[in-house]
């Protein structure tokens, strides 16, 4: 792989993480399903959220997220693994998702990392699967 090719692979990736954060900051849900392949598998388990496939992860957003008057994703320190052959990678991302929840007076905010397994598709690079990985929250709902 050149050097420009893979400037533009990672170029193309941290397009589609932004996508993803925009898709669920704007509660876009099928913007949300385009970052994802078909059979692509969430896993949002350690925030205490769904995991599963992704049309059944979207649908448990869509219906629940709805509630949620605004988010907004930040994704940082973004480290792509562009696998041998060039049509795999695994990427690690920071976030940063400050939120107003429902019926709460003050802002929370939590943090992490993104896992992914990417793969190139006729369409551009997807996402297979996703695994949040929850660090920190500031101000959680109750019993969160």
């Amino acid at each position: 792989m050149t050097d420009v090719a893979r400037v533009d692979d990672e170029l193309q990736i941290r397009a589609l993480l932004y996508r993803y954060a925009r898709a669920v900051d704007t509660k876009d849900w099928e913007l949300y399903r385009s970052v994802f392949t078909d059979d692509a598998y969430i896993d949002y388990s350690s925030a205490g959220a769904a995991a599963g496939l992704r049309d059944e992860v979207a649908d448990w957003l869509s219906a629940g997220f709805g509630s949620v008057p605004w988010s907004m994703h930040y994704i940082t320190n973004i480290d792509c693994d562009i696998h041998p052959g060039g049509d795999t990678a695994t990427v690690r991302a920071m976030f940063y998702n400050p939120m107003l929840l429902p019926g709460m007076a003050e802002q929370s905010r939590c943090g992490g990392y993104y896992h992914h397994e990417l793969v190139r598709t006729d369409d551009g690079w997807r996402s297979r699967a996703l695994r949040e990985d929850n660090i920190w929250f500031v101000n959680p709902p109750a019993g969160g």
